[in-house]
């Protein structure tokens, strides 16, 4: 294919990742920030099942994992959360521009390790070769952090800094002259 020219499908992607930086950058933020937030409520949840009410480890399952225990085990599932926030942080990345986009960097560079973590657990599931010997799928650093423990501090280190670009991101200032989207809060 020569140069410059992009086929209909490359067009359309084009033209929807550009869609979500420009005209539906707030609402594409608004709906990721409560995906992001309604999974950040699970993991403490499920903290405060164990640390509070003094579950067993087997019966702290969350909030969706009590009626659908399951779901806690689904390495399917961890690993389809962890690819769609990895396609959420990247697919809006255009949309941020000075301190804000170094923020949503470095959230996007800790989500690329995540993602590798979630990756490295579901090829351990469906193989059944388990990292270190281990009787379960376990991730790297889960050798030496408990996996509810770190997947705490996970989401902590993703959500923070995610939360600090999308401030930043909405302050009408010229830090965010450059933005094609209507995100900045105007005085």
């Amino acid at each position: 294919m020569a140069a410059g020219v992009h086929t209909g499908t490359e067009r359309q992607a084009t033209g929807l990742i550009d869609a979500l930086n420009t005209r539906y950058h707030k609402t594409a933020l608004r709906v990721f920030a409560v995906v992001v937030v309604a999974h950040w409520a699970e993991h403490l949840a499920q903290a405060a099942q164990i640390y509070v009410l003094g579950w067993p480890l087997p019966e702290a399952r969350g909030v969706l994992g009590v009626p659908f225990p399951w779901l806690v085990k689904s390495e399917w599932m961890h690993y389809g959360y962890a690819l769609l926030m990895l396609a959420g942080f990247l697919m809006l990345r255009r949309g941020f521009t000075g301190r804000s986009r170094t923020w949503w960097n470095v959230t996007l560079g800790v989500q690329v390790w995540h993602h590798f973590e979630h990756l490295l657990l579901l090829v351990q599931a469906l193989t059944g070769a388990f990292l270190a010997g281990k009787a379960v799928p376990t991730s790297i650093v889960q050798l030496l952090a408990p996996r509810v423990e770190l997947h705490l501090f996970y989401n902590a280190i993703v959500t923070i800094p995610m939360i600090v670009a999308m401030v930043l991101h909405t302050r009408a200032n010229s830090d965010n002259a450059s933005a094609r989207c209507d995100c900045a809060l105007t005085a």
